[in-house]
């Protein structure tokens, strides 16, 4: 198993590069958030990586990260989600804002990604709710109430970062008899205070 690359960048396509290790070439298909930090042609690079093996192809992708990696690795457990299919989630939404969409059952979010349909959303949260709560999330996302996802699923279509909604989903309070729209309201109200 490789289980990381060091080498030189040696050329940059759209969805992989080129890391020359000791004069032999690796093709390495990354997320394009790993792609927008490898440097210039030329520079050394290491990343994490991950060899998929099938009978008919060795396929080698990398990231900047161990979480990165994890959460890749994670992801392709699930029946039915390839490789790809991980790694275009990766590219569209960072670590933070995809365990959330997990950990929160907010299959809307997931739904942004494209190839993601309702049903493999589903089969994602069925899976991996368990396991994304229990070791991926450290902010106070995972105590967030099932019924705050909708609140955070709002507030992140409009334009806050998982963090930031998370933090105003965190300051409602604990009553569930707030409407859909009120918990918005209030939890917008959160960033005129700030």
């Amino acid at each position: 198993m490789i289980a990381s690359l060091y080498g030189k960048l040696e050329s940059l396509g759209s969805d992989g590069a080129i890391i020359n290790v000791g004069g032999i070439g690796f093709q390495v298909y990354m997320p394009t958030s790993t792609l927008s930090t490898l440097g210039k042609i030329g520079e050394e690079v290491k990343l994490h990586t991950h060899l998929h093996l099938r009978e008919d192809n060795a396929t080698l992708y990398g990231f900047t990260s161990a979480d990165e990696l994890g959460l890749f690795q994670t992801l392709i457990s699930v029946s039915g989600l390839g490789p790809k299919l991980a790694l275009a989630m990766l590219s569209a939404m960072d670590i933070a804002k995809l365990t959330m969409a997990i950990a929160t059952s907010s299959a809307d979010l997931l739904t942004e990604v494209p190839g993601i349909g309702k049903k493999m959303a589903n089969r994602l949260i069925l899976e991996l709710k368990e396991k994304i709560g229990a070791g991926w999330i450290t902010t106070p996302a995972v105590q967030l109430a099932e019924e705050n996802a909708e609140v955070l699923a709002a507030l992140t279509s409009l334009g806050y970062s998982v963090s930031e909604a998370t933090r105003a989903v965190a300051s409602l309070p604990p009553d569930s008899k707030l409407s859909l729209e009120d918990k918005v309201k209030l939890a917008l109200q959160y960033f005129t205070t700030k």
